[in-house]
């Protein structure tokens, strides 16, 4: 059948129904908690057009005409996480119309007899450890692309969809806690009682760059960086053992760096942790990690742990 007349992709993947649902999801929450509903008129044209984006791609882009048509319809839902995360800001009070820090650092102060960030606050400045940390903080936003990129120049799309699904559900998950329970971080909401400032030379500059532009005041609990970063860690150990040793360490250190830059109370930490765990073991569990014959030709090298063990 010459590619004129081959049919187009139908076939919705997991990420696929993720992406969709939660846009519309995300668009029925709105509809009936966003008052005035005129203020998130914006936010709801945007999760319907990244809705009607992904059932468009679906429908027209055929993954089997080239790879580039591959990349568009494997990768799409990478390159719209960053969006959806900015669209959390302007939803962050849907439910509650104040911020719930005081009872998460009352809560960990009674548990631990001390709240981890103010801790830490007795110790600074620390540069060296500081930049360590501050570098592994920031490789969290290489992982995505140092992970898709190789899988998809290795031609593993499978692994391509299992990834993704698992890193959707994370951080859809995490982004529906941000209003559900809404908690602006250590370093605003803490603000007042440091006494030292966390200093670096190179990465943590960098890092307070990213922050300062990018990120979303209300979006601490829980850490999606940490939830998104053990499905790449647990996805590697899986598929790609070596990668996953490679990658442990960086994700140690993203974890402890998000508790040391004030980024992130500790509960949102292990809270993040969890929502990953559960996303990647509904993926192993969803049957889609079953073994299926390796392409024609593929070298063996190039084949995933699990089909050569």
């Amino acid at each position: 059948m010459t590619d004129e007349f081959r049919p187009f992709s139908r076939k919705l993947y997991p990420v696929d129904w993720l992406v969709i649902g939660y846009s519309l999801l995300m668009v029925i929450v709105i509809v009936f908690l966003g008052r005035p509903l005129a203020h998130y008129a914006g936010g709801i044209a945007f999760y319907i057009t990244m809705a009607i984006l992904a059932l468009l791609i679906v429908r027209f882009v055929d993954e089997t005409r080239s790879r580039w048509h591959a990349f568009v319809r494997l990768l799409y839902p990478a390159m719209m996480f960053f969006f959806f995360y900015r669209a959390t800001g302007d939803q962050m009070f849907l439910l509650f119309d104040r911020f719930f820090d005081s009872q998460v650092v009352t809560w960990e102060e009674s548990l631990l007899g001390l709240e981890p960030t103010l801790f830490i606050d007795r110790f600074l400045p620390n540069t060296w450890l500081t930049e360590i940390l501050s570098l592994c903080y920031f490789c969290y936003y290489l992982i995505l692309p140092g992970l898709l990129i190789p899988l998809f120049l290795r031609r593993d799309d499978r692994g391509i969809r299992e990834f993704l699904a698992a890193a959707s559900l994370t951080f859809f998950v995490s982004y529906l806690i941000f209003w559900l329970y809404p908690a602006e971080g250590p370093r605003w909401f803490l603000e007042t009682r440091y006494v030292n400032d966390v200093e670096g030379p190179v990465f943590r500059p960098l890092v307070e760059f990213v922050m300062d532009n990018a990120a979303v005041r209300g979006g601490a609990m829980p850490s999606s960086h940490t939830g998104v970063a053990l499905v790449a860690l647990l996805f590697c150990f899986r598929c790609y053992r070596r990668a996953g040793w490679l990658l442990l360490p960086i994700v140690i250190g993203l974890a402890a760096g998000t508790v040391w830059g004030r980024y992130h109370y500790l509960s949102d930490v292990i809270v993040g942790a969890s929502i990953g765990a559960f996303a990647f073991w509904v993926m192993v569990r969803s049957g889609s990690h079953k073994k299926v014959p390796a392409p024609v030709g593929e070298p063996q090298m190039l084949l995933r742990t699990q089909d050569v063990s």
